[in-house]
């Protein structure tokens, strides 16, 4: 029978009381101390806080102080990525972002979610489904991401967002539910 931390990154119920899982949510804890205090350290310094917390890290990543993650090991960063002050990743299952990709303050990414039946949410069962966001991408301040969307390449999510279904490549979206402008 697979461990709760297999289950969990493939998106299967898991328990998020599993001993391994709350060991790695202390290790992450005690990561964001660190990185979160690193706000005036050198970049390069950053950087190494980076590669040692988060699953996979490109060159010239900057993410500013403060940053939340679940666990971190299932955060993947390319090349010259930018996130602005206090976003949010919750990370149970992979998060991707592509190279050249920009998001503003006070974005979440969330990978996890909870049983709709209450039966089942009752056993303190949950699951998750993998976000992926392209290259070149830019999601505006305090837009929320929810589990399971995909984001194409060159799209651009409007400030405070919501967006609960995938965005094609080179879309624009904006509300709450997210919505598709049209082309100008």
């Amino acid at each position: 029978m697979p461990a709760e931390k297999e289950k969990m990154i493939a998106g299967d119920l898991y328990h998020a009381g599993d001993a391994e899982l709350v060991a790695d949510v202390a290790r992450a804890a005690a990561w964001m101390d660190r990185y979160n205090a690193s706000i005036a350290m050198a970049p390069d310094a950053r950087a190494a806080l980076l590669r040692e917390g988060l699953g996979a890290v490109g060159s010239g990543v900057t993410i500013r102080p403060p940053f939340h993650v679940d666990y971190g090991y299932n955060i993947s960063v390319g090349d010259d990525v930018f996130l602005n002050y206090g976003c949010v990743i919750l990370d149970v299952c992979a998060v991707t972002i592509g190279d050249k990709t920009q998001i503003g303050p006070g974005v979440q990414i969330l990978s996890a979610d909870h049983p709709r039946d209450p039966a089942v949410r009752a056993r303190m069962l949950e699951f998750g489904r993998p976000v992926t966001i392209g290259a070149n991408v830019w999601i505006g301040g305090g837009a929320i991401l929810l589990p399971g969307v995909t984001v194409g390449d060159d799209a651009l999510i409007g400030a405070g967002a919501v967006v609960t279904r995938d965005v094609p490549a080179g879309a624009t979206v904006v509300g709450n539910p997210a919505r598709i402008l049209p082309p100008k």
